[in-house]
């Protein structure tokens, strides 16, 4: 959070606090998508392995372009950032993580 020369407060897409919005907090408990619980245990395993830590989750959430960030559901914000570090970390590259959803693209589908 940022303040420019007049003293407004210029924060990131993910800093909620205050903001004026009339619109209801959906707080109905949800069964998770097979997606979402997979993502989940991705998180899990590459924490768990030392690939990623939660901060650097948190972080490449937060780093996540606002039209993107504002799109994406809670769990689409993962995948976006996993996606990220694991570029950022010589992981893997892009082009082998696109080639891998496109050959795990049929069974998806199912």
């Amino acid at each position: 959070m940022t303040q420019d020369a007049t003293g407004a407060v210029d924060r990131k897409v993910h800093d909620r606090g205050s903001w004026p919005d009339d619109r209801p907090i959906d707080r109905a408990e949800h069964d998770l998508a097979f997606w979402e619980q997979r993502t989940d245990a991705l998180m899990r395993l590459l924490s768990g392995k030392g690939k990623m830590s939660v901060d650097e989750l948190r972080r490449a959430i937060e780093a996540m372009e606002p039209a993107r960030y504002e799109a994406a559901g809670y769990y689409e914000r993962w995948l976006t950032a996993i996606e990220a570090l694991m570029v950022e970390k010589g992981i893997l590259t892009t082009a082998e993580i696109e080639r891998r959803m496109a050959e795990s693209a049929p069974a998806r589908e199912r």
